[in-house]
């Protein structure tokens, strides 16, 4: 029980970020579908796809690296609470968990400028 408390704010992040991507996909996919309806219906330019590409990479990673922040993050206090001399070695952990996030927005990025 104890776990899913600690994974449950950042499966909750993670769940409104992609939420999120995905209401903005649908709204423009709306307005694309009322402006062209025979493009749109024909397959258009793909570009609805990117942006659901965009939206699920950057909230997955946000759901991957709020997941594995709870756990190093939990892990480091507990061994900074016994010694508090790895505080260097515990930051580059943590760190390294939240790269994903960061990893994820620039993948999301760079789908984003490939759809236009």
């Amino acid at each position: 029980m104890n776990r899913f408390v600690r994974i449950l704010g950042p499966l909750m992040g993670g769940v409104l970020i992609i939420a999120a991507g995905l209401t903005a996909t649908l709204l423009r996919l709306h307005s694309a579908v009322a402006a062209e309806p025979a493009a749109t219906a024909a397959g258009g330019d793909g570009a609805q796809w990117g942006l659901i590409a965009a939206a699920l990479a950057a909230g997955l990673a946000s759901l991957g690296a709020g997941i594995a922040v709870a756990g190093v993050g939990s892990a480091a206090v507990g061994a900074l609470a016994e010694k508090p001399e790895l505080l260097g070695r515990v930051l580059i952990f943590v760190g390294l968990a939240e790269g994903i996030a960061i990893y994820g927005l620039i993948v999301a990025i760079l789908i984003l400028g490939r759809t236009g």
